[in-house]
């Protein structure tokens, strides 16, 4: 697959209404949660279809409480694309491997946290380490930066190819969050629009 050097400013694409109405959109963040000002608040508020999953306890994950509870949203809403940040993406790897991905749809991972990683944050990770690296059952898109501080670009191409994902190299991006400057983040926005249409368009039922 060829891979993007530099996000595009504009990349000229959102999703199309038919998308919108047909695939739900879960937005799972990772830890302490996503501010109002964070690219999956945004989104959240501009897709009428996207529910947030709640965690109890955004300080002090553990694994099986949080699949728990994603694995419930998502039986309430089959078929749907998870878009997930960070910490997220390992719950995600989780969930698929314990149920087969039986009622995703998809899958868009930005910034997939290293969940073994050292220091005070690193130890709040370790209940999720090793991060699953088994072929997702669904379509999936992962997009990284070559400095973020919490993954390595190398690490993340690493997880994308162990989950059969698409790679997205964001460049020099940073952590995609409101310090980096990633308010409503257009071309991850767009980058998502592609996996929706994909995932309406393998729907069993879905109109060529």
């Amino acid at each position: 697959m060829t891979e993007p050097q530099q996000p595009t400013s504009d990349l000229g694409h959102r999703l199309r209404p038919e998308a919108t109405l047909e695939v739900p959109i879960l937005i799972v963040p990772g830890l302490f949660n996503s501010a109002p000002g964070h690219w999956q608040s945004h989104w959240e508020q501009a897709l009428p279809q996207a529910e947030r999953v709640v965690q109890e306890n955004w300080e002090q994950p553990t694994l099986g409480e949080w699949t728990a509870n994603l694995a419930e949203v998502v039986r309430r809403r089959p078929g749907a694309v998870l878009v997930a940040h960070s910490l997220g993406c390992a719950l995600v790897a989780h969930l698929s491997r314990i149920s087969d991905g039986r009622g995703i749809g998809g899958a868009f991972l930005a910034a997939p946290a290293e969940v073994n990683r050292e220091g005070p944050v690193g130890r709040l990770l370790h209940g999720f380490s090793p991060m699953l690296r088994q072929r997702l059952p669904f379509p999936s898109t992962v997009v990284a930066s070559r400095n973020d501080p919490h993954v390595h670009i190398d690490q993340a191409r690493a997880f994308a190819q162990g989950w059969g994902s698409a790679f997205m190299d964001a460049g020099e991006a940073g952590h995609p969050n409101v310090a980096s400057g990633h308010g409503p983040w257009p071309e991850g926005r767009a980058l998502l629009g592609n996996l929706v249409e994909r995932v309406a368009r393998e729907r069993p039922g879905a109109v060529a």
